[in-house]
Formats: structure tokens, sequence, C-alpha cells
């Protein structure tokens, strides 16, 4: 059954079998499945790469709101439209990338997270960091050539899942208000992370920015194809804000050390210095689009700033017919949402809650 979901809609929403699929109007194949005893989740269906149909779950009515359900199905459709399947990782990781990514989302909550992280670097990264998930074998992790096997001890870990985790006002603040002590050494990792959840962009896109891609008379920010995720080139509108973190610099590189993965590790490190709990670089953007969301900013125009093409271009419609760029829609979003993010960081975020509130 399709029908626009709302928060009330989704808040009385009954099952009128053994479960009920409510197919939202706005972000195709998201649906909240509601069971005959109340149990309200969100599912994404898909079509894999290999074309067949799956079904992926994306949390809970109501600890995970409709905008952030949203979030979430736009950035598992992304997946999909660059022909990953949003349950796993891409092939074109290497194992550095893959034990980063390990790191970050299956140990940092552990309480052996430190005993773990020290094996891996120790014992995997200096051995076959530098390998291609799409080149590793399964002789890569054996005895073989090697002298020990890298992975052995460790256990498999848990299928994995969309993240959902998105700051609340209050942790935003207090995040953004502790990265001068946090990050006294890594002030480009401090602009780095405070433009990811101004621009709602990915942290490999923000810290690979030039100057060259920056037109500041016009306040955009272009991005050439061969730098985005889906290989699409894709503008962002540049806020005030977003101006004052990027500066001024002479060097074509905005930021002295444009790798992601220098970002991703250093929040992991020094995680207890933020007073919150664990979040990620990517959790940024997720927050970004969500509280846009929550704003009223339409899922179309969310999908242009996200660059979620299974969004922009979905069906023959918005392809072929409708090439509208939605720079202006884009441009109001971001300004609205930067406006409300100042408010939250000064304090203020009672005069602008929207709805919104904290989490």
């Amino acid at each position: 059954m399709r029908v626009l979901l709302t928060d009330r809609f989704c808040d009385r929403a009954k099952s009128t079998s053994v479960q009920t699929d409510y197919f939202d109007e706005n972000v195709s194949g998201l649906a909240l499945r509601v069971s005959a005893k109340g149990v309200k989740a969100w599912t994404l269906h898909f079509t894999e790469p290999t074309g067949k149909r799956a079904r992926i779950t994306l949390g809970r009515y109501p600890s995970t709101s409709l905008a952030n359900a949203r979030a979430l199905a736009l950035e598992a459709k992304s997946a999909v439209a660059d022909g990953r399947d949003p349950r796993g990782v891409g092939n074109e990781m290497s194992v550095n990338d893959l034990a980063a990514r390990y790191v970050e989302i299956h140990v940092a909550s552990l309480r052996s997270a430190d005993e773990i992280k020290r094996r891996i670097y120790r014992n995997i990264v200096p051995v076959i960091g530098n390998v291609k998930l799409s080149e590793f074998h399964r002789r890569d992790a054996t005895r073989g050539d090697l002298d020990h096997n890298p992975i052995e001890g460790m256990r498999k870990p848990q299928g994995s899942k969309p993240r959902e985790r998105v700051l609340s006002d209050d942790e935003i603040r207090t995040l953004w208000n502790s990265l001068p002590q946090a990050l006294a050494r890594n002030p480009e990792h401090q602009r780095v992370i405070k433009l990811c959840l101004v621009t709602g962009q990915r942290v490999g896109e923000v810290a690979g920015m030039t100057r060259s891609e920056l037109d500041l008379k016009h306040k955009l920010w272009r991005l050439p194809g061969e730098r985005t995720k889906n290989g699409h080139p894709h503008t962002v509108p540049l806020t005030p804000l977003a101006i004052e973190l990027i500066g001024k610099s002479d060097t074509e590189q905005v930021f002295p050390n444009p790798e992601p993965v220098a970002v991703a590790q250093t929040v992991y490190r020094v995680q207890d210095r933020f007073g919150i709990p664990h979040w990620t670089v990517h959790d940024l953007r997720r927050t970004a689009l969500t509280g846009m969301a929550e704003l009223g900013v339409a899922p179309i125009v969310l999908g242009h700033i996200a660059n979620h093409r299974t969004t922009t271009k979905a069906g023959m419609t918005l392809s072929v017919y409708v090439q509208h760029a939605y720079e202006k829609e884009k441009r109001e979003a971001l300004e609205l949402w930067a406006d409300r993010l100042q408010g939250i960081i000064a304090g203020g975020a009672q005069v602008m809650s929207m709805g919104r509130g904290t989490r």
C-alpha cells in the first residue's frame, strides 16, 4: 500500500493482516512494516546489482524517525546506484580501508577495543594493508607465504547493517564546541568535520577540496565526476558559514592532508574527548540530511544535495523529462540548515526548534 507517510500516520498505523507494508510516496522503496502485534520497522526494498529483489531493515519506529528513515533510505539507495550492495562494503576498498571501517563500526564500542585495534594494526595492516579487496583471496589470509595467519584468533563480525546514528542538538553543540580542545593538534581535521556537518557532503569529498573547485564569487563548490562517489558532477551551494570554514590560502589543496581515513582514525583515537557517545564522521552527513528533512526540505531536494541519483533520476519522468537541477532549492535548504546549526551551536536551539528538539 502506497501512502504519503507523515509522523501522525506512522504513529497511528496498524496492520490489516499478519503484517502490512506502507510504502512511502516520497522515497521509492521505503516502507513502514507494521506487524499484527503493533511492532513497526523501516524497510527498504531494492534491486541488487545481480538483478535480484532484496529488502534491508533500517531501524524501528519511533526510535528511528520518519525523517531519519528517509535519510537512511537515500543513503542505501546511493550505494545501490553505485552498483554496490548497501549491506556490504565496496570492492574498491583496500584492506587498510576495511580495517579502519571495521574498527569504526564494530570495535569502537567494545570493552576490548584498544586490544583489538592494536592487534589489527600490528598484525594485519603492515602485512596486507595495501591489498585491494577486489584482489584479496583466501590464500592472502592463510599461512601460505606469510610467517603467520594475520586474522588468526579474530572473530567473524556480525552481518553489517546501515548505521542509524544521528546527533541530537545537544550532541552537535557539545561536539562543535569541543573540537578546538579535542583536536588541538589537527586544526585541518576540525574544519573538515565542521564542513561535513555544514554541507552534508562525504568526508572524502570535503577533505579533498581544491581551490579550482571553488567559485567563491557565486558561492559554489563544483565537484567534478572523478571526485564523487557515483562519478557524476555535483554542485554544492556554499553558505557564509561554509565559506568561513574554507578560509583563504595560496595553496591549491584546501586541506594539507586530504586523506579521509586519517580523519576517521583521528576521530576514533580521541573519542573520549568529545563528551558524547560514539560517533563517526559519516554520521555528520546523515545528521545534516536528517536535520534538513526535519526542517521540511523535500526528499527530491535532499537527493540533489546528497547527489543521490536514485532519487533525483528515479524513473522515466525524472531521468529524461525533468532536467531541473534544483540549485535554488538546494541553496535555500543549506542556508536554512546553516541558520539552524548556528542556533544550535550558540545554545539558542529553543528559538529555532521547528519541532526537532533533542533526542
